[in-house]
Order: structure tokens, then sequence, then C-alpha cells
């Protein structure tokens, strides 16, 4: 082959510094699982046996309001086809998993409380957590949400978060699986590292391997937004500490001016902070994950039930088109829907994305008019993985309980 350019080599000086810094602040990560949703309990409220009281206040609703399949279409705008099984689904997992990941509230949803009260509540989520770790019954992903570095008083925060991990510690004799924490309210960049110092210093203290201490961060008004599109090396920054970054819907409405009725996670502005956390985050492995839906139903009767779940599954099935796949439960009513409306969405396309998968990897056309490119294909076979993991109660077997293989 001719060509012109003498020597191109020359022509891209410092090319192996810049691919070592893509490689850096675009690591990626392997398609993992990660949870549909993060039921967050005040901490005082918490015991050995939140998570099956949840369950079983989920799986009542379920029995006494939508106890046929035919009634989920409607409620949920799924497939009718889709209505057996997901229902079946829905059951399954309460019963088995209502809770994938629990965090434990000593921020809004507990409030502030006198140094000896937030103490002894420390002590008793521990003995919780260590309870429910013994009984097999710990949600895959859990941990606290401390206070705000925002609120002016880091050393509450901190002085919980490492009580409480030494609490756990004492009690179980090791950090479950699956800890993270929560921190809310980052107005500034500086807390994140700051943080961060913390939770390295945390770890050498108690004798913990480097870097099990994670945290996931609250998006949660305008100035966090601005940060996170003018700050680049956020991520790395950070030495792989950040885990995930959490919409928090009422939050970032009120900071926007928005009346309360207008306080809602389809809201126009709520698109446009999640697309910027999107931008944000892209290519570094960090999860993204979805506000909730402030409301339970107004009374026990079918009527206000149905209305709850039907609004609920809206916003759960906005979140999943707009690529959060994770979102936050406030009440047990919101499993029935989040489940509901998860499996359906997993469900819709699984057994078309396989074939154009497997079509592709044979160099087949693969019908329909369908011509994939190279990144529709990497995505399906991501929305494939995601759709496994989220069929899969707990990963003990090699299907997902609805005769779904695990693509590895």
């Amino acid at each position: 082959m001719k060509t012109t350019l003498p020597e191109p080599a020359g022509l891209i000086g410092g090319f192996e510094e810049t691919y070592r810094e893509q490689a850096a602040r675009f690591s990626g990560a392997d398609q993992a699982w990660q949870p549909v949703h993060t039921v967050y309990v005040p901490a005082d409220r918490v015991s050995a046996t939140t998570v099956d009281e949840w369950g079983r206040a989920a799986t009542d609703l379920l029995h006494e309001h939508l106890f046929s399949p035919g009634e989920l279409p409607p409620l949920c705008g799924l497939d009718p086809d889709l209505a057996a099984p997901v229902h079946e689904r829905v059951r399954r997992k309460l019963r088995i998993e209502p809770v994938e990941d629990l965090r434990i509230d000593f921020e809004d949803g507990y409030g502030r409380r006198p140094d000896a009260e937030e103490d002894r509540h420390v002590e008793s989520a521990a003995e919780a957590v260590a309870a429910m770790a013994r009984a097999g019954t710990l949600p895959r992903r859990w941990g606290p949400r401390v206070k705000s570095f925002a609120d002016g008083d880091p050393v509450r925060s901190v002085k919980t978060l490492d009580g409480f991990v030494t609490e756990v510690l004492r009690r179980v004799g090791e950090l479950p699986p699956g800890f993270t924490v929560t921190f809310p309210k980052v107005l500034m960049e500086g807390y994140l590292r700051q943080f961060a110092r913390c939770l390295e210093a945390l770890e050498g203290a108690a004798g913990l391997p480097e870097c099990v201490l994670r945290f996931e961060i609250q998006v949660e008004a305008p100035q966090t937004v601005a940060f996170l599109l003018r700050s680049p090396d956020l991520v790395p920054s950070l030495g792989g500490r950040l885990a995930a970054a959490h919409f928090g819907v009422f939050d970032y409405t009120a900071a926007c001016g928005l009346p309360p009725h207008e306080q809602r996670l389809d809201h126009p502005v709520c698109d446009h902070a999640r697309e910027i956390m999107r931008i944000a985050f892209a290519g570094t492995g960090v999860e993204l994950a979805d506000g909730s839906l402030a409301a339970s139903p107004a009374s026990n009767s079918a009527k206000d039930v149905h209305a709850l779940w039907a609004r609920h599954a809206q916003l759960v099935a906005h979140s999943l088109s707009n690529g959060f796949y994770q979102g936050w439960d406030m009440h047990p009513s919101h499993l029935v829907s989040r489940y509901a409306t998860v499996y359906a969405f997993h469900l819709a396309h699984y057994e078309e994305y396989s074939a154009r998968v497997e079509a592709w990897e044979q160099r087949r056309e693969a019908g329909g008019g369908v011509m994939d490119e190279p990144a529709t294909i990497k995505t399906m076979a991501a929305a494939l993985a995601r759709a496994d993991h989220a069929l899969l109660d707990r990963p003990t077997s090699g299907e997902t309980g609805l005769g779904l293989p695990l693509r590895r």
C-alpha cells in the first residue's frame, strides 16, 4: 500500500499517556448485578424483621388487590401475554427476596436527634444487621445513609458511620458482603474527597481490606449537577470508592423552585438532571439510580391501592426507558408495582434480543428487515445480562426461575 506521510507515529506523540488516561478515566465495568431498587427505612425503625415485614405487607396487598394476573396489564401497562409469568414472579420474589437493597437512614427520614439517642440507634441498627446476617435475610446490598456534610456537622456524620461499622464488625465478626454508604446532599465537590478520606481512615483503623468501604452520592441539587459537568477527573480522584450516583427527586425539584404538585420523577427538570448524570458518569462504572414516589395508598380500598400502583408503575417505566434501572421505594406497596414493571420491561424483548445477538454471532441475517450495528448488538447483550440479573432472586443457581438461562 502506498502512503503519503513518511512517519505517522511522529505526529501522535504523547499517545501512550493519553491512552492510559482514557483507561483510568473510563474504565467501564462488567455487567455486574445491580439492585432494581433501594428501600430506605429510618434507623430507629429498623429491626431484624424489617425485610420480612415489608415482604409480608406487600404480599398481603398483592393477594387482596391483585390476586388475578389478568388485573396486571391495565395497572402496569404490560403485554397481556406476560401477565401470568410476571404475576407469579412477583409472588415468588416477595416470598424469597422482597428487598434487594436496604438503606438504614440517619438523615432526612431520621432527623436531628440528641447525640446519645443517635448513638443508641446506631447500636440497635447494627444489631438488626447482625441478626439478619445470622438469619440469612440481610439484603444483597445494605448500609447506612449518613447525614450530609452540607448540614454543617460532618463530625456527627462520620461518628455515626464509624460506630455503625464498628458495631457490625463486633457483632458479626466481619463486614457482610454488599456494604455501601449513601452520602446525601453533596453541594460541594470537596465534600466527596473529604468523605473518601474518612472511609480510608476507617478501613485502616478497623483492619478492613483496602477500598472495601465504598459510597454512593445523592444528586439532589443544581450545584451538584454543575460540578459533575466541570469535573472530568472526579471519579478517578476518589480512588475507586464512588460506587453509584442516586437522583433525589424532591430535594432537587424543591431546589429548582418547582411547586409541590410538580415535584415528580417524570418532570422535564428531572430528565435534564438525569441526563447530566449519565454524561458525567458514562464509561466510569459508577451505577446510576433514580428517585422515588413519596406516596402510599390513600386507603386500603382497591381503588386507592390500584391508583398508587398505576402511578408508581408509570414512574418506574419512565426510569427504565431512560436507562435508570434502579430506583427508591418508600412503602411496602411499592414493591408490587416495582417488581411487576421491572419484570415486564426485561421480559418484553428478551427473546427478540437473544435471537438478534445469536444471529450476529453466527454472521447471518436477523430477519424482519433488521440491520444491527455493533453498538446495538453490544447494547442488546448488556440488556440481556441486566435482565438475567434482575430476574434472579439470589445468585445460587443457573436459572432465573422463569426458565431463562443466565448469560455469562
